[in-house]
C-alpha cells in the first residue's frame, strides 16, 4: 500500500528534477511506514506477547509506551541534529539504529529485554522521522508540489497505522509476532542503500544541541504518562501517581522556559507565532490523544469481549483500513476543491461522529452494526485529517526552522498518543471497576474509553475551526 501511495504521488509530480524528486519521495514515504507501523503492528499482537513474555498487565502498556515516549520525546533533538549535522546523515543513522534495535525486539526473550530494545528503536524513530518530513520541505517546494508531497505523506501515516493493526493480527496468529519486526531488517538495509545512492545531503549549519531541553521534556513527559497509567490502578492520592506529576509538571515548565533563553533551542518559541501552526499543533495532539483509543480499544473489544484470534481481530479492521486508504489518496483532490482547512474540518467531525458511535458498543454488540460500520467513519475522517493537520502544521516556516517544525509535527503525534492512552486507560479503569475481568465489565469500560475518545476529537474539531478554518483575514 505504500509503494501505491508512493507511485502516486511520484505520477503527479512535474519538472526536470521529477526522477531525483520520485525517488526520494519513494524513501522517504517507505521510512516513515516502518515507523509508524512499528506503532500499531504491536497492538492486535499484544496478547501473544503477553503470553509469551510473561507480561504483567500493568507491564504491557510499556511495549507501547517505552517507543512512543522515546520517539516522541527526543523528536525535537534529533530535529535540530539533522540541521547541525546534515538530514541525510541523521536519515541514515536513524535507519541504523532503529533496523538494529528492530532486530533486538525480534529476539528478546523477556520483558525487560523487549521494553528496553523497544525504547532504543524510539531513539532511532527520533533521529529518523523528523529527517523525513524535512527531506521532503527541502526537496520539494513550497506549492502545489509540497502540498503534494505531503499530503501522500500524510496519508503513509494514516494507512500504516491502521494497516499495522491487520498485519499485527496476521502475524500473530499464522506464524509469530516476531516476524513484523525481523522484516524490517532487509527493509531497512535496502533503504540505508537507496538514501546513499538518491538522496543528496544538505547544507551543514553551525551550532549546538539543546540537551537540557530534549531530556526535561523527554523526562517530563515521561513522568506525566507514569502518574496517569499509575492513577488508573492506585488511585490518585497516591504517592508515587502525585510525586511523578508533580515532577513532570515541573520538568515540563522548565523545558518552557529553558526554550526561551537558550541560544539555539529545540523547540524555538516562534513556531508558535502562527495561528494556523498553533492550531494544528493542538489539533494533531487531541486528535492522536482521542484516536489511540480506537486503535487500543478497539482491539481488545474485538479479542476480549467479541472472541476474536488476533488473525480475525486484524481482518476485522479492514472497514477503516480499506476508506482510510481511499480518501487518503483523494486528498489533493480535496484539497483544491474544499481548502486545506475546511477538509480538516470535515475530516474531524466524521472521526468524532464515528467514534462516538462506537462508543456505544455492549458485550452484545453486534460486529457489522456496531463496529464495522462506524469503522468506516472513523476510516473516512483519518484518511482526510492527517494530510491537512500536516500541511497546516509547516505552513510558512522559515528554511531554518523546517527542522524544528517538522520535528514538533511528530512529538505532538506520539506524545498526543502517549498522553491519550494514559488518559483513557484512567476512563477505562474507572468505568469497569472490580467487573473489568469480565465481558460485560469490559465492554463498558471499553465505551467508556471510546466516548472519551470522541470527546477528545470534537476539542480537536474546535481548536481547528477557531485557528485554521476562522483565521483572521479570511
Amino acid at each position: 500500500m505504500n509503494t501505491a501511495v508512493a507511485k502516486a504521488g511520484a505520477q503527479a509530480l512535474q519538472g526536470p528534477d521529477a526522477s531525483r524528486q520520485n525517488a526520494v519521495l519513494l524513501i522517504v514515504l517507505t521510512s516513515y511506514l516502518m515507523i509508524v507501523l512499528d506503532i500499531s503492528i504491536v497492538i492486535t499482537a499484544l496478547p501473544r506477547i503477553r503470553d509469551g513474555l510473561g507480561f504483567s498487565v500493568t507491564g504491557l502498556s510499556w511495549v507501547q509506551n517505552a517507543y512512543t515516549l522515546a520517539f516522541g520525546g527526543l523528536l525535537l533533538l534529533g530535529a535540530r541534529a539533522g540541521d547541525i549535522l546534515g538530514r541525510r546523515a541523521m536519515f541514515i543513522s536513524g535507519l541504523g539504529l532503529f533496523t538494529a534495535a528492530s532486530a533486538a525486539i525480534g529476539l528478546a526473550a523477556s520483558p525487560a529485554w523487549l521494553v528496553g530494545a523497544r525504547a532504543v528503536q524510539g531513539v532511532g524513530a527520533a533521529i529518523l522521522a523528523p529527517s523525513t518530513l524535512s527531506l521532503l520541505t527541502s526537496n520539494f517546494p513550497e506549492g502545489p508540489q509540497r502540498t503534494r508531497a505531503l499530503g501522500y505523506y500524510g496519508a503513509t501515516a494514516g494507512i500504516a497505522a491502521s494497516a499495522g493493526l491487520v498485519l499485527g493480527g496476521i502475524l500473530a496468529d499464522l506464524i509469530s509476532w516476531r516476524v513484523g519486526f525481523f522484516l524490517n531488517l532487509p527493509i531497512g538495509l535496502a533503504l540505508m542503500w537507496a538514501a546513499r545512492r538518491h538522496i543528496a545531503e544538505t547544507p551543514r549549519r553551525s551550532g549546538e544541541l539543546d540537551l537540557a531541553g530534549a531530556v526535561s521534556s523527554t523526562l517530563g513527559m515521561v513522568a506525566l504518562v507514569y502518574g496517569l497509567v499509575h492513577a488508573a490502578g492506585e488511585g490518585w492520592g497516591d504517592a508515587f501517581t502525585v510525586a511523578p506529576l508533580a515532577a513532570g509538571s515541573v520538568l515540563l515548565a522548565f523545558f518552557v522556559w529553558n526554550e526561551s533563553r537558550a541560544r539555539q533551542p529545540i523547540m524555538p518559541l516562534q513556531l508558535f507565532a502562527s495561528r494556523e501552526r498553533r492550531g494544528a499543533y493542538a489539533g494533531r495532539l487531541l486528535f492522536l490523544g482521542g484516536m489511540i483509543g480506537f486503535w487500543f480499544y478497539s482491539t481488545q473489544f474485538l479479542q476480549e469481549v467479541l472472541g476474536m484470534r488476533p488473525l480475525q481481530a486484524g481482518i476485522a479492521f479492514l472497514p477503516a483500513t480499506v476508506v482510510n486508504f481511499a480518501v487518503a489518496l483523494a486528498v489533493p483532490r480535496l484539497t483544491r476543491r474544499f481548502g486545506n482547512g475546511r477538509l480538516l474540518a470535515g475530516g474531524l467531525f466524521v472521526s468524532a461522529l464515528g467514534m462516538a458511535w462506537l462508543g456505544q458498543v455492549t458485550a452484545d454488540t453486534a460486529y457489522l452494526t456496531g463496529v464495522a460500520l462506524p469503522m468506516l467513519l472513523v476510516g473516512a475522517g483519518q484518511g482526510a485529517t492527517l494530510s491537512p493537520l500536516t500541511v497546516a502544521g509547516v505552513a510558512g516556516v522559515a528554511p531554518e526552522d523546517a527542522g524544528a517544525a517538522s520535528g514538533l509535527v511528530n512529538v505532538t503525534h506520539q506524545l498526543g498518543g502517549s498522553l491519550g492512552l494514559a488518559m483513557l486507560v484512567v476512563v477505562f479503569a474507572s468505568a469497569a471497576g472490580s467487573s473489568g475481568h469480565d465481558r460485560a465489565g469490559m465492554a463498558h469500560g471499553i465505551a467508556a474509553a471510546l466516548m472519551a475518545g470522541a470527546v477528545l476529537l470534537a476539542l480537536a474539531l474546535a481548536v481547528v475551526l477557531f485557528c485554521i478554518v476562522r483565521r483572521p483575514g479570511r
